[in-house]
């Protein structure tokens, strides 16, 4: 610190009053872009998070009767072996020409897919989940040739709904 007083004091009067203005002026700019915008954006978000959060929840209260009597609702038991359940709804959402091989694995099934379409696929997966309790445990989605399709293998194992 003593270097600096020193170098400061071996300054013209001119030079002097120019770094004390730019000392000043970079010490405004990280005040308020290092520091303040910052702060008013995480502020800011914070603020639209909780507005977020309040019309959520004014919505779950108009409809709690609606919400609670769908969490009572239980997996469909169809009776059939997941591996057979797999295959049929996949089929019947469409998905007949793309399923290249449906084995099961331990407690769940494996399933190969390609070329299918990305739409039909999410559909069918939100319907395994929802309506027999099949969840993904792990799930490999790569790009097809055609737009709009995908090439697939996905684990599904019994869920605990």
């Amino acid at each position: 610190m003593n270097k600096l007083r020193v170098w400061y004091a071996g300054l013209q009067q001119r030079e002097q009053r120019m770094v004390a203005i730019g000392g000043v002026t970079v010490a405004f700019l990280i005040l308020v872009f290092g520091i303040l915008m910052p702060l008013q954006s995480a502020v800011s978000k914070a603020a639209r998070g909780n507005e977020t959060r309040r019309a959520d929840l004014a919505w779950m209260q108009v409809n709690a009767a609606e919400i609670r009597a769908a969490g009572g609702q239980l997996p469909a038991d169809t009776g059939e072996a997941p591996v057979v359940l797999v295959d049929r709804v996949g089929r019947e959402a469409g998905l007949a020409g793309a399923l290249r091989g449906t084995q099961p694995n331990g407690t769940g099934v494996r399933v190969q897919l390609e070329a299918a379409p990305f739409d039909i696929l999410i559909t069918w997966l939100a319907t395994l989940d929802e309506r027999y309790g099949l969840a993904i445990e792990s799930i490999t989605v790569d790009r097809a040739a055609r737009p709009g399709a995908v090439n697939a293998s996905i684990t599904f194992t019994q869920s605990r709904h």
